[in-house]
């Protein structure tokens, strides 16, 4: 039996789908998978309900059906501030993982370089690897996961083809200031970079923190990549529904990757995802207040049960510092808390570069009687280590 590729010995599965698999088999509350478990909006599930009735039922234009396109670019505009014409600045894809892949297929060469800053989103490495690229990491410091400028034009003097940047941050719940979101933006221009954004959590900010688009900073644009999903803002992570807008030179290349990886997402369900996109700003608030609530419930759950954590500023993610427990292993630590906690977290080395072994990963996507039964099991952490 012939070998397969070589690239594949550089990246392991997905820690965080197996870690759902061990909060499965010990029953253990899934804390580790970030999908919500609430459900969309009633009227977008009205809307479901008449496109699989209705249709339609046969492929959509391959890089999105007209009228999602067309609600999703009057939405972004709003949200952007940029002139986006859904005829010539976007491609819808199955989900922000294709979103990424076709974006990075798009920018990168084989053997050219790509700058992500650690921890990262654990798909982007692999992206890279899978593009034929190469991986720059440039690290985002605890507790606050800033980056340090010096280091950060270090790593642009290697020419990268393109830099990552996920915000807000999935896993450390960073929001980019734009005074850093600049900073990116002059070294991007300086050196000729694409900026490759993951902004799935663009409407999970927590106040004061607000989300900035780097695409809408003076002259960045034409090279940037936005990549996003309606996944995490509608609570349709099964729909997987992405996209990618960028100028109109990319989205011509980047239709061209898509066409041949996936040919399209779901008719029906853009069809009834129209709705969701049509929602008014109220519901943006209230989205952004009801994450709000739930952070600050789950955080006062990890402070009665006296663990140390980074306050998240958006997404709904928390890292949770264990090293007081005399964590060395964290990947063995999170199997035994799933199995004698009842919760399940993922090991903080499967986002970083840097050999990190001493935090986890939570969510807090879950309904408040969740939320409740984990801090009690969680209070027993300290008593059973």
């Amino acid at each position: 039996m012939p070998d397969i590729a070589n690239r594949l010995s550089v990246f392991t599965e997905s820690v965080i789908r197996e870690m759902t698999r061990v909060a499965n088999k010990y029953g253990a509350i899934n804390l580790s998978q970030g999908f919500p478990d609430a459900d969309p909006p009633p009227e977008v599930l009205a809307a479901g309900k008449r496109a699989m009735a209705q249709g339609p039922h046969q492929y959509a234009i391959t890089w999105g059906a007209p009228r999602f396109r067309q609600a999703l670019i009057n939405k972004q505009r709003r949200w952007m501030g940029l002139d986006l014409d859904p005829e010539i600045h976007v491609v819808v894809t199955c989900g922000s993982t294709e979103a990424m892949m076709t974006a990075m297929m798009t920018a990168c060469n084989p053997g050219d370089k790509v700058i992500i800053f650690s921890p990262y989103y654990e798909n982007y490495g692999a992206d890279t690897i899978l593009s034929g690229a190469e991986p720059i990491y440039v690290p985002l410091h605890p507790p606050d996961f800033g980056f340090d400028e010096d280091e950060l034009r270090a790593a642009f003097m290697q020419k990268p083809k393109a830099i990552v940047l996920c915000n807000p941050s999935n896993p450390s719940g960073k929001v980019f200031s734009l005074e850093e979101l600049t900073i990116i933006a002059d070294l991007a221009k300086e050196f000729d970079t694409f900026v490759i954004t993951d902004e799935v959590y663009e409407h999970i900010v927590y106040p004061p923190h607000q989300h900035h688009y780097i695409a809408s900073l003076p002259d960045m644009f034409e090279r940037t990549i936005s990549c996003s999903s309606l996944s995490k803002t509608y609570n349709m992570t099964g729909w997987r529904l992405g996209y990618v807008i960028a100028s109109k030179t990319t989205i011509a290349g980047a239709r061209k990757v898509h066409d041949f990886l996936t040919v399209g997402a779901a008719a029906p369900l853009q069809e009834a995802a129209v709705t969701a996109l049509k929602l008014p700003l109220s519901y943006y608030e209230s989205l952004t207040a009801d994450y709000t609530r739930k952070r600050d419930l789950f955080l006062g759950y990890l402070d009665e049960a006296g663990l140390t954590y980074t306050k998240p500023q958006g997404a709904y993610y928390v890292m949770v510092d264990c090293a007081e427990f005399g964590v060395t292993d964290d990947n063995q630590f999170c199997r035994w808390m799933a199995k004698e906690v009842g919760v399940a977290a993922v090991p903080g080395s499967s986002f970083f570069h840097e050999p990190v072994n001493h935090l986890i990963r939570l969510h807090f996507s879950r309904n408040e009687e969740i939320l409740a039964e984990t801090g009690q099991r969680l209070k027993k952490l300290k008593s059973l280590v």
